[in-house]
């Protein structure tokens, strides 16, 4: 039996060489396989999560991967339909979510590994959502750093991206490199399997499961072909010239600078070289100059276009053609926008996009002046004021910071780790932009509403509470304030430490977010659990026999003070563990409430 590494190997180098795969269904039937993506999602923050069937991982065993496997080989498997629920959107509306049964989600991991082990190499440079090493900072990063010189921005928009994805369409995409019947119809039967909302089953004619655990990739396989029509057709075509031709102007007064020279006249030199400095030296409506370029996160996509806003409108409508004619999708008319780049800003990922427009000479560098605009041109990333908005309102009240009575039942700790969590996530993603210093306004909000609410749980004040819990750290930009709480623990380990603040409000142009880890790194906690049950010993009894993981959502539920503990919850909370490998008796008595 091969190793699931080198399974995933063999599809890598068959993606790479873009040779088809016509045996896929059977890598179906790898334990191995099983035991890697057991390891990947079982600590996901929905495995515990129960579907339609009320299945959760509690109770994974070797004998559930060997009766899955036994099921496929006999092409009796079937996905169950998932469980619909719905989260509020930002605009007011509500997306549809699908919660699958344990079973499917582990079937769907297994074939999303080797699915993107094939089309990993295959996908596009330009495509960077759910992807291994990509994210929102690799996508926004490329647009800073070589969309120089862009005229207009098209923002486009797939209306209900995940919901109108035609199934004919992704099963022709699919069956153009996997030649592979079994696992295209067993593709075909997860798209199928239907919803149950409100216990009533419905079903899907289009579309793939939000919150599937193969719908991303299925996405970037379906929209695969929107990035190959762009690179193939649209950019050769708005592609032309290698360098704009030299303004005229530009060089009427360069050659006067050199009869100047010549003539040995300093001050008239020095008036037109002081010109000469305040003018184009390109001419930025060359008809023989085109530039287009192109970056798609997920549905979201943004073209540069250097040129006419005509041809800029013709993209527009040619990119709305192919995605109605071709791939049965619709642009949404409401984000879709052609968008000055120098007078306006487009909207990519929650940032605001523009190019820089300033006739200033660069500063001295080495000792030397440079004499010309570097910053002229440029593409330059934004902080929407509205976003800043909209994250200091849920700490204000009256249009003043307040406290949050909610917080009153945790410890002091746990508030300035909540708040220190929230306000660190929003700032490391927004390291990108070159005002990120305009989230100081959001920095005082939190820490003034999380300075009151301190204050009110202790009935003290909000001097009182920064005199205790400010303190001064060092960071790589020099000191700063923060606030600090600190939970001191047995002899001989660190205390725990939460923190809010004491993050450099600068500009990292290498700052990086990444989707997921990738693949084929190791990760020795997830290594660990299935090296735990491939040992075949209860960690309870002791009995070597087969074995079943007891698992539980979160370690807070057995940790509480003051309530007397089982055995085998003292045994999870002293290891600090959410899963326990124990024999099917023990299981058993878990349940039961009979296992001491």
């Amino acid at each position: 039996m091969q190793s699931a590494e080198t399974v995933l190997g063999v599809l890598r180098e068959r993606g790479r060489r873009n040779l088809p795969c016509d045996e896929l269904y059977r890598q179906m039937f790898n334990p191995q396989l099983y035991l890697m993506a057991y390891g990947r999602i079982y600590s996901n923050k929905g495995a515990m999560t129960p579907g339609a069937t009320g299945e959760t991982p509690d109770g994974m065993s070797l004998a559930k991967i060997g009766r899955i496997i036994d099921v496929l080989r006999h092409e009796r498997f079937r996905f169950k339909p998932v469980k619909r629920t719905f989260i509020p959107k930002k605009n007011g509306k509500r997306r549809p979510l699908g919660l699958p049964s344990w079973t499917d989600k582990l079937v769907g991991e297994v074939m999303r590994l080797l699915l993107e082990a094939y089309y990993e190499p295959r996908f596009s440079d330009h495509s960077h959502g759910f992807r291994p090493r990509r994210g929102c900072h690799t996508a926004l990063s490329s647009v800073a750093r070589t969309w120089t010189g862009t005229t207009w921005f098209i923002e486009g928009d797939i209306a209900q991206c995940f919901d109108s994805l035609d199934h004919r369409v992704m099963l022709e995409s699919l069956g153009e490199n996997i030649h592979d019947n079994r696992f295209l119809r067993l593709v075909r039967n997860m798209l199928r399997a239907g919803y149950l909302e409100d216990w009533k089953w419905n079903a899907t004619m289009s579309g793939t499961p939000q919150g599937g655990v193969l719908s991303p990739l299925l996405s970037n396989i379906y929209l695969h072909k929107l990035d190959r029509f762009i690179e193939t057709v649209i950019m050769p075509e708005y592609t032309r010239g290698k360098l704009r031709a030299r303004h005229p102007e530009y060089r009427r007064v360069e050659a006067a600078l050199q009869r100047a020279r010549k003539r040995g006249d300093r001050t008239e030199a020095r008036a037109l070289r002081k010109r000469l400095h305040g003018l184009p030296s390109q001419d930025t409506s060359d008809p023989g100059y085109r530039r287009l370029r192109y970056v798609r996160y997920a549905d979201d996509t943004l073209i540069g276009f250097t040129g006419p806003k005509a041809e800029a409108e013709e993209i527009k409508h040619r990119l709305a053609q192919f995605l109605r004619d071709d791939l049965k999708l619709e642009l949404s008319r409401e984000k879709t926008l052609v968008t000055h780049a120098r007078t306006s800003a487009a909207r990519f990922l929650g940032y605001e996009i523009n190019v820089s427009r300033d006739d200033r000479r660069s500063e001295r560098k080495k000792g030397k002046r440079r004499q010309r605009r570097s910053t002229n041109g440029t593409v330059q990333l934004h902080v929407p004021k509205d976003v800043i908005k909209a994250h200091c309102a849920p700490y204000m009240a009256r249009g003043k910071p307040a406290r949050l009575p909610a917080m009153y039942n945790f410890d002091d700790y746990t508030i300035v780790n909540i708040y220190g969590a929230k306000y660190r996530g929003i700032v490391n993603y927004y390291l990108l932009a070159g005002d990120v210093f305009r989230l100081d306004r959001l920095h005082w909000v939190m820490q003034s509403s999380l300075l009151c609410s301190l204050a009110n749980k202790h009935r003290s004040t909000m001097s009182k509470m920064a005199r205790k819990y400010k303190v001064t750290i060092e960071t790589p930009a020099g000191p700063r304030k923060c606030i600090q709480a600190s939970i001191t623990r047995d002899a001989g380990r660190k205390p725990l430490v939460a923190q809010f603040g004491g993050i450099p409000l600068r500009r990292q142009q290498h700052a990086t977010l990444l989707d997921r880890d990738p693949t084929h790194q190791r990760h020795p906690h997830r290594r660990e659990l299935v090296g735990r049950l491939l040992a075949g010993e209860c960690e309870l009894c002791g009995r070597a026999e087969k074995v079943q993981v007891h698992q539980i959502r979160k370690l807070a539920d057995l940790d509480r003070p003051g309530r007397e503990q089982p055995g085998w919850a003292a045994l999870m909370v002293k290891k600090r563990r959410k899963t326990l490998v124990v024999c099917a008796t023990c299981h058993g008595g878990i349940h039961a409430g009979r296992e001491s």
